[in-house]
This record gives C-alpha cells, sequence and structure tokens, in this order.
C-alpha cells in the first residue's frame, strides 16, 4: 500500500464537500495557504482556553460530524481494530496483540466528556479514539507502522460522561491542522463489535501548544508541514471550531493534557 497522505485529503474533501460549505470548497481551489512560523521553545507552560462548555447552563449545540478520513481502522476501510481483543484501554501509545512497539513523542493525556443533546453527561456512551504518529503515519495502514495498532483505543465514559486517553502529541502531515479523530457509540458493546455509532468528529489542536512541542526532538517534519497550512485553509476546520478545539494545559517536559466537553444527540 502507497503511503500518501495528499491522496487522504482527496478522500476527505469527497466525503465532506456533500456535508459542509460545498460551495466554499469547490470555489477555494485557489486558496494561499498561510504559514506558521516554526518555534524552538520545548519546555513552556501553557494554558489555552477554548470555548465554553456551556452557555448558562444551556445545552451543547452537537459537536459537528466530520469524515473519518482513509485511515478509520473501524472496519469502513480495510483493517478493523474494534473487534481486537486489547482495544478497550486508556493508554494507546503502545500496540498490543502480536507488537509491543511504543510510539514516540510528547505525553499527551485527552480527557473528553460526552454530554447528551439535553446537556446531561452521556453514562456509557463509548468512544473510539484514533490519531497519527510522530511522522504523521497512521497504524494499520502506513507502510512504516502498518504491522502496528497503537495510537488508538476505546474508552467508556463514566457516570459524569467523562473518559480519558493517555497518548503521544500528534505530528502534523501535509495539508491538515494537527488534530485527533475519534467516533461516539451508545455503548461499548456496540463500540467493539463496529456496531451503529452516533457521530464521527475530531478534535483540533491549538496553535501556540504545536508549535511549543513541534519545537522539541522528533518533530521537525512537522514544524515545515505546519508552516505550510492554518486553520482557516484547513479542510475540516475552516468553516470553524468552536466546538472542537481542545483546551490545553501543561508544558513539553511533563507532557500537556487536552481536554475537550462535547454534546451528541442521545
Amino acid at each position: 500500500m502507497t503511503d500518501n497522505h495528499d491522496r487522504g485529503l482527496q478522500f476527505d474533501l469527497a466525503t465532506l464537500i456533500g456535508r459542509r460549505r460545498a460551495l466554499s470548497l469547490l470555489g477555494g481551489a485557489g486558496l494561499t495557504l498561510v504559514a506558521c512560523a516554526p518555534s524552538t521553545t520545548t519546555a513552556t507552560s501553557t494554558t489555552t482556553t477554548g470555548p465554553s462548555a456551556t452557555a448558562g447552563g444551556s445545552p451543547l449545540e452537537t459537536i459537528p460530524a466530520e469524515t473519518a478520513g482513509p485511515y478509520p481502522g473501524d472496519g469502513s476501510n480495510g483493517p478493523n481494530a474494534l473487534t481486537q481483543s486489547g482495544i478497550v484501554r486508556s493508554d494507546i501509545r503502545s500496540s498490543f496483540g502480536s507488537s509491543s512497539r511504543t510510539a514516540e513523542g510528547v505525553r499527551l493525556t485527552i480527557d473528553l466528556t460526552v454530554q447528551d443533546d439535553d446537556g446531561k453527561p452521556f453514562a456509557g456512551a463509548a468512544v473510539y479514539l484514533w490519531h497519527c504518529d510522530i511522522n504523521g503515519d497512521y497504524s494499520m495502514y502506513s507502510d512504516r507502522v502498518k504491522n502496528e495498532n497503537f495510537l488508538r483505543g476505546v474508552q467508556e465514559a463514566d457516570a459524569s460522561g467523562e473518559l480519558t486517553f493517555v497518548s503521544v502529541f500528534p505530528g502534523a502531515y501535509a495539508g491538515r491542522w494537527p488534530h485527533v479523530h475519534f467516533e461516539v457509540y451508545p455503548s461499548l458493546a456496540e463500540a467493539t463489535k463496529a456496531g451503529n455509532k452516533i457521530t464521527t468528529s475530531q478534535l483540533a489542536l491549538p496553535e501556540t501548544t504545536c508549535k511549543e512541542v513541534y519545537g522539541t526532538t522528533g518533530y521537525t517534519q512537522s514544524v515545515r508541514n505546519m508552516a505550510r497550512t492554518s486553520l482557516k485553509q484547513d479542510m475540516v476546520f475552516r468553516d470553524g471550531v468552536d466546538h472542537q478545539m481542545a483546551t490545553m494545559s501543561g508544558d513539553a517536559g511533563s507532557g500537556y493534557t487536552a481536554s475537550l466537553t462535547f454534546a451528541v444527540q442521545g
């Protein structure tokens, strides 16, 4: 299989056209990419605040549905990690099964809170989360990590709708803003049989944090790739990230925490 993220972007674009700002996408073939200057910061503490979870206690709008992309690993496009023994785990840094290789990179804890469309905790909902590695490669698909299944996992929301993954900060690959993919299922049983999911979406990572991380060892390629894109030109986030931008805390030395509270249809 050819490891080609440009091909994957075309796949994503075709999926998005039917749903989000189709006319803008069709008319935006000549977009000029906005560069982001590389950073040399390696351990600067940061707290980046995203949008408020609620406004005066009112329910959130449901999170926008997004493409799963060409590398979901949910059985819809080739391999299926969801039905494999070991996929239900909080720490997704290492592969499970026949491999135990651990993904490299700055530690990233991802705290998610799932609500229903009435603003109540969605207890028992299951989230399947995945993202690329430090090189922009996706396990189970990309040539260098085709035999790995790291950076993929499933967690069940507790009574407060909360769940946590421990991972590494994803790299930036050509044409996309740094992001994390996830699917929400009504239950753990549905998730682990790749059953009927409620929604598929993506979490965006703030520019300040990305620059800090990409100034550390191993992320040189990400500096170059991020300098050729921006949130305003990203095919997924260009129409807004109000409900998808993570709130960040931490630093590159001890690791970061990305937090997001979002709603789905109950």
